[in-house]
């Protein structure tokens, strides 16, 4: 009995080690080019993470390991990029100001399709996109709806959101899926609130946080019940425990980092989070260093 209790003691030890050795791995930082001015990141397949340049519409795809960096999606004039995501070997991107989105071949980056998800001469921002079995669906910080792109990138639709009462300033933001696809959860950066999101109808209900608010929250990650909610200029990340039904939730921890400076959206790759620095308040030239910041879960 003693013999097995030791050698299970010698084989946990080991995984504890393993695990640390492939945490280690992965560099804490990776240096983006100069200038990108990046605000969304996604991962891949793999290693494999994507991060947008705001201003040119680039995407570069960013080895977590190697940190070697290179762009898929030259920039083009006319084009933005925000948030991003992955899914079945399609990228899609949101295009900021613009009312735009596309999506890229994440591979080759080969445009697919391009979409008009804002009215021409719309006050729009569209900021971040999740993807379900139901399709891409994309926020707007400046209008009260959600943009749905159809998988067979066939014509979009605009659903208009109630519930939420609008305010100046940028209204939704990150935005995620619970795993049926049937909910899904958006973070109004300006009240510091999570919103339950029917994408069939548009309504929308609180995520009772017990008071507490997450103001300036940003990107979203959903693993489970967990949230990770980016907090930009707070240079934090809530994590927030959320109920089985997702109806409430708890502020659990935060997770702080000596290199995080304006951190806007969060990627993850096994048991760590890869937050892209937008550095907003400080001036971006084509000299400006930008990286990627990496935490533990």
């Amino acid at each position: 009995m003693r013999r097995k209790t030791v050698g299970a003691l010698v084989a946990l030890a080991a995984l504890v080690v393993a695990a640390t050795a492939v945490a280690q791995s992965f560099p804490s930082r990776i240096d983006l080019p100069r200038g990108w001015q990046p605000e969304g990141i996604a991962a891949g397949t793999g290693n494999a993470l994507y991060v947008g340049s705001i201003p040119t519409g680039a995407v570069a795809r960013v080895d977590a390991r190697t940190g070697r960096t290179r762009v898929v999606v030259p920039g083009r004039d006319g084009r933005a990029a925000t948030g991003l995501k992955v899914s079945n070997g399609r990228l899609f991107v949101s295009g900021a100001g613009t009312g735009r989105a596309w999506v890229y071949s994440a591979s080759t980056g080969r445009t697919l399709k391009a979409f008009r998800l804002a009215p021409s001469g719309a006050d729009t921002f569209v900021n971040d996109v999740v993807v379900t079995s139901q399709g891409a669906y994309f926020t707007d910080s400046r209008r009260m709806v959600l943009y749905r792109v159809p998988l067979d990138l066939s014509q979009p639709s605009t659903i208009t959101l109630s519930g939420i009462p609008e305010q100046a300033g940028n209204n939704l933001n990150g935005i995620v899926a619970t795993p049926d696809g049937q909910t899904l959860i958006a973070v109004q950066t300006n009240a510091g609130k999570l919103w339950r999101i029917n994408p069939q109808t548009g309504a929308a209900t609180a995520v009772d946080l017990g008071g507490a608010t997450v103001n300036n929250g940003d990107g979203l990650l959903l693993a489970g019940r967990t949230l990770y909610v980016v907090r930009n200029q707070n240079n934090r990340i809530a994590v927030v425990t959320l109920s089985a039904d997702f109806t409430s939730g708890r502020i659990s921890r935060t997770i702080a980092s000596r290199d995080f400076d304006v951190p806007t959206t969060v990627a993850r790759i096994g048991n760590s989070l890869f937050a892209v620095n937008a550095r907003f308040g400080t001036t971006g030239t084509s000299k400006t260093r930008y990286w990627v910041a990496r935490v533990a879960r």
